[in-house]
């Protein structure tokens, strides 16, 4: 009998340790919240060392090997202790009326948790200015995607103002501001989710028009960027640089999580990674978590 105990004993803890090992193995792959990210180059951040960064970590639909703000969103919800398995579909150039007409099937594929989305960054690339298509749009692709699953969490980006369509005479806001621009593609997102109860806009756009306003980045790249501060485009002042795709992403995480941006710190690991200071991190998540405390998105304003 002395012998049988300390092998009944093995077995019972063999057993155990099994058992929570096949729950710990359960729970990180059943309870990993899908999310898809539908977009064109705002979104696989054109311009940018992000485009290719962690391409891996993610799955590129297209299989074009990119990373993009996606993967950004991965390495933080990851070392949030946030489980996601994160998917993009995108194209250059298009708006949400492209993905419709041409990857329903791709996005079709499964019933996603999440989807995030947005159009084309003049609201119309036909009829800059006008928000009528991407209303149009938006609901027909909240409509499909509910049809896979009813109680997918949908948010729809409102995307930043671009400088070349400011401050160039093509441009469609020109001899407008930066602001103006922000407001008028804020204000179209703002009517799409009007006509479609339960979904969210992030307010990608108002974060940038913030850390302008506050002295943390530069809003003519035209005349110089100052010393002190961050220049959010890149060498075509329309799509986004290193800093302006990771404040884009922060944002994301924030409305997107709940969490307090701030709560990945300035050592957070992706900013390091893509070379930026902890000073400029530190600034970027503080932009994000006020744009996001002011429009009421975080589960708690805790730093």
């Amino acid at each position: 009998m002395d012998n049988i105990m300390p092998i009944l004993q093995r077995r019972h803890w063999l057993t155990q340790w099994a058992l929570t090992l096949a729950l710990w193995l359960i729970a990180g792959h059943t309870f990993a919240a899908s999310i898809l990210f539908i977009g064109n180059s705002f979104t696989f951040a054109y311009g940018s060392p992000v485009r290719y960064y962690r391409p891996d970590s993610v799955t590129d639909l297209n299989r074009a090997g990119q990373g993009g703000v996606p993967a950004l969103f991965k390495s933080f919800t990851a070392q949030a202790g946030l489980p996601y398995d994160v998917y993009l579909e995108t194209e250059p150039g298009v708006g949400i009326d492209w993905h419709l007409e041409h990857k329903l099937e791709v996005i079709g594929q499964r019933p996603w948790d999440a989807v995030v989305m947005h159009g084309f960054s003049t609201l119309d690339a036909k009829k800059p200015r006008d928000p009528s298509l991407l209303v149009a749009n938006v609901r027909q692709m909240v409509q499909f995607l509910r049809t896979k699953n009813a109680k997918v969490d949908i948010r729809i980006m409102a995307t930043w103002p671009r400088a070349d369509q400011v401050y160039l005479p093509k441009g469609a806001w020109y001899s407008k501001s930066i602001e103006a621009m922000a407001h008028d593609v804020r204000d179209g997102y703002d009517r799409a989710a009007a006509g479609v109860p339960g979904i969210t806009v992030v307010p990608v756009g108002d974060a940038w028009v913030r850390a302008m306003r506050t002295g943390v980045a530069d809003s003519n790249p035209y005349d110089g960027i100052d010393a002190d501060k961050m220049n959010l485009w890149t060498y075509d002042a329309y799509h986004g640089s290193t800093y302006g795709y990771y404040l884009e992403a922060l944002v994301l995480f924030g409305s997107i999580t709940g969490r307090d941006p701030r709560s990945l710190g300035a050592s957070e690991r992706s900013g390091f990674e893509l070379g930026l200071s902890g000073a400029q991190v530190g600034a970027l998540q503080q932009v994000a978590f006020d744009q996001l405390a002011a429009e009421g998105t975080l589960h708690s304003a805790s730093h």
